[in-house]
């Protein structure tokens, strides 16, 4: 269905496709209300679209996703209704860029080392174009250097994984990216747990310490997910005393039809996070 609220979406400030001012328009095109732009690890999406919403009449809701670990795994928190400008969010965007930059030093290095070549960051920096250096960046840069063929060879041989440019980043923990979001006066949500592969004793015992973090949403209605994936998300919302939240998760226009306001209806049941939102 269409959904007139979406709190979860990316522009080009991240790994989107359309830039900020793009996705408000688009979104208001689609009958969208209340947004958020969600990119990752900054709140640059927030400030380039506020005064495109405020032209066409969508309330922007101020929005970021940080990335973090929960015992050794990888996870995704959103932050809504925060203040941007704060501290804290501030000092949380920094220490999440200077975490992509140490990747990006880090493969550069070994990526190198093995080839025999010195990788230019800078000039990686151009293919992405604004956006948080990844992988295909460097793949895409080893192919003009000609010292790969294409894409397929350059992550088979250096960045793929077990390669050496298969770095992981310094990410903080779950429990901090949760109180950066709670001291800058937002929610926190957790974002897409479905896609998280633990199980549900574990995906429990990790929301547990997001709660006892200061968390209090749950993605319950997200882009394409099926209905056994909403029917588990609602479920552990309600067991464990969960806002719930929704998004399209959208990063641009694709084959799948997924678009923005695109996700299941909302559950009856559940308690919705902007409920307490003036």
């Amino acid at each position: 269905m269409n959904s007139e609220i979406d709190l979860h979406c990316h522009s080009t400030a991240s790994d989107g496709k359309l830039s900020a001012p793009d996705v408000v328009s688009r979104a208001a095109e689609r009958g969208v209300k209340i947004l958020a732009i969600t990119d990752h690890d900054t709140v640059e999406g927030f400030r380039l679209g506020r005064e495109k919403a405020a032209e066409v009449g969508i309330k922007l809701i101020s929005g970021i996703e940080l990335s973090c670990v929960w015992g050794g795994i990888t996870v995704h928190i959103v932050g809504l209704n925060f203040d941007p400008e704060s501290d804290v969010m501030r000092a949380a965007e920094a220490a999440q860029t200077a975490a992509r930059e140490s990747r990006s030093l880090l493969i550069a290095e070994r990526v190198g080392k093995r080839i025999k070549q010195t990788v230019d960051l800078d000039a990686v920096r151009e293919y992405a174009g604004g956006e948080a250096i990844g992988r295909p960046h460097f793949a895409q840069y080893m192919i003009d250097q000609g010292w790969v063929p294409n894409m397929a060879a350059a992550f088979n041989k250096y960045l793929g994984a077990g390669k050496p440019g298969d770095v992981k980043a310094s990410w903080p923990e779950l429990a901090q990216v949760t109180e950066w979001i709670v001291a800058a006066g937002g929610t926190a949500v957790m974002a897409h747990a479905h896609l998280y592969k633990m199980t549900r004793t574990k995906l429990k015992a990790c929301l547990q310490d997001f709660k006892d973090a200061g968390g209090q949403g749950l993605e319950v209605a997200y882009g394409n997910m099926d209905a056994n994936q909403l029917g588990q998300m609602s479920a552990l919302a309600r067991e464990m005393d969960l806002l719930g939240s929704c998004g399209s998760d959208f990063h641009g226009p694709n084959r799948f039809g997924l678009d923005l306001g695109v996700m299941p209806a909302f559950p009856k049941d559940v308690t919705p996070v902007w409920a307490s939102w003036s």
